[in-house]
């Protein structure tokens, strides 16, 4: 009996420990474009364990193209609205930027009494989306908003980057 007992409780803890590595979107990785009205750029997704995934996010400016920002996110998933296709995340990361003075933010940093060339900014940024993927097709689509500060440079939380829709393909 007390055999039985502890192939039961440990059947029973395997179980749990299984569900609990399982990723709550119905993907493994995803790959696809980022946009809002003033940026466009590429994003990956990655989950490397149960519900922590890691994304990273590479885009420039629409107009001139004369600007070029790099993030890596940490992500934390958990499904919402009873249903496996919709997911909620929120998470933090850190960003590396390359700009153009004359070209970002309607030339507010271009007279600091420097040259007119390039600046390089870094930062902290925070996270927080929803996704749906698609059961039939391997499409998954996000809406999030990420604040961020910078350390050098433009010291902006809400600009140009504050918010985004992306639209991945997914590979399970």
């Amino acid at each position: 009996m007390k055999r039985a007992a502890f192939l039961l409780g440990l059947f029973a803890l395997l179980t749990v420990q299984a569900s609990a590595q399982q990723s709550p979107a119905n993907y493994e990785t995803a790959l696809g474009a980022r946009t809002n009205p003033w940026i466009i750029g590429f994003t990956i997704k990655h989950f490397i364990k149960g519900p922590h995934a890691i994304e990273g996010l590479a885009f420039t400016n629409y107009d001139k193209r004369a600007n070029a920002t790099f993030t890596g996110l940490y992500e934390y998933h958990w499904n919402v609205f009873g249903q496996r296709e919709w997911v909620m995340y929120a998470g933090g990361g850190a960003h590396v930027g390359f700009y153009d003075k004359r070209d970002f933010d309607h030339d507010r940093w271009a007279d600091d009494g420097f040259d007119d060339g390039t600046y390089f900014t870094a930062g902290l940024d925070g996270i927080i989306g929803v996704e749906y993927t698609f059961k039939n097709i391997p499409l998954n689509l996000s809406a999030d908003l990420k604040p961020y500060v910078n350390f050098t440079g433009g010291h902006n939380f809400f600009g140009e980057q504050i918010g985004g829709f992306s639209v991945r393909y997914t590979f399970k």
